[in-house]
């Protein structure tokens, strides 16, 4: 007792997570990545001397970008909004499969083969069959978000929801919760960490899914600059666009990211980070 309260305090409290220097440490790390890979790209181009049209140099991109600049910046928010629409719709349908799936065990047995069958099936191969369907415009790009998107978040959900940690369940069933109660105070957030998985991963799909409508029949977009512009020869503003929509998948992915960030303390505070 005499040794233990004679201890400084500062010798028995824990230590302090360096928060700021992780911060930092998350911030810093991505922009050396990044500046590692511009380095490395503008060696090959000057040493190797690439065509530009081949392969055009940071500085060439960064001109190409300036020329067009309020050209590009439009057509990424158009982007950035068509993969928002797609994301969310696939969201809710795939979602509401999930829960069927998982909720009633005939819907699994009948639509899963049919689930997976369609996933499987390539979908550019459908391009055509939507043009005639949608015609041109926005709705077909964002059928294309949605077919190449929602299946991991069906799969996400279902697995989520079917994956209820046994003693969460029975001491809900012992207390006489109904199935209602089960599914909203157990069940689901239960399943969220996992749900949350399959949106990370759909999201950069429904990017994809979007700048390959875009290409295809869109009328806005940076899939159309890119198909444009890689037509008549200017890559330096091609490359542009793929940069701004690499750009926009980061931001729409670190968006969810924050956002289950937001919505799972729980998660935080019952895992550990490494």
């Amino acid at each position: 007792m005499t040794d233990l309260a004679s201890t400084p305090a500062s010798a028995t409290a824990p230590a302090a997570a360096p928060v700021p220097r992780r911060t930092l440490g998350a911030l810093l790390w991505p922009l050396l990545g990044l500046a590692a890979a511009v380095v490395a790209w503008w060696t090959a181009t000057a040493f190797l001397e690439i065509n530009t049209v081949v392969l055009p140099s940071p500085s060439d991109v960064a001109d190409g970008f300036d020329r067009y600049r309020e050209l590009l910046l439009v057509e990424a928010w158009h982007t950035a909004v068509s993969t928002v629409l797609g994301f969310g719709i696939s969201l809710v349908i795939g979602v509401l499969i999930g829960v069927a799936i998982a909720a009633w065990r005939p819907v699994e047995r009948m639509f899963s083969p049919l689930l997976v069958a369609f996933n499987a099936v390539p979908k550019v191969a459908l391009a055509p069959l939507m043009l005639i369907w949608f015609g041109y415009g926005q709705t077909p790009v964002l059928a294309m978000a949605f077919m190449v998107c929602f299946f991991p978040i069906v799969l996400s959900t279902a697995t989520g929801l079917t994956t209820t940690p046994v003693d969460l369940a029975e001491l809900a069933r012992s207390m006489d919760a109904s199935w209602a109660q089960i599914f909203w105070r157990v069940r689901l957030p239960a399943a969220l960490p996992q749900i949350f998985v399959g949106l990370k991963v759909a999201m950069p799909l429904a990017v994809i899914g979007v700048v390959v409508g875009e290409m295809q029949y869109g009328e806005t977009g940076l899939g159309m600059i890119i198909v444009q512009t890689s037509g008549q020869g200017d890559t330096p503003t091609a490359f542009a666009a793929i940069t701004l929509l690499a750009l926009v998948s980061i931001v729409l992915y670190y968006l969810l990211v924050l956002i289950e960030w937001l919505a799972l303390p729980w998660v935080r505070a019952t895992t550990s980070a490494r």
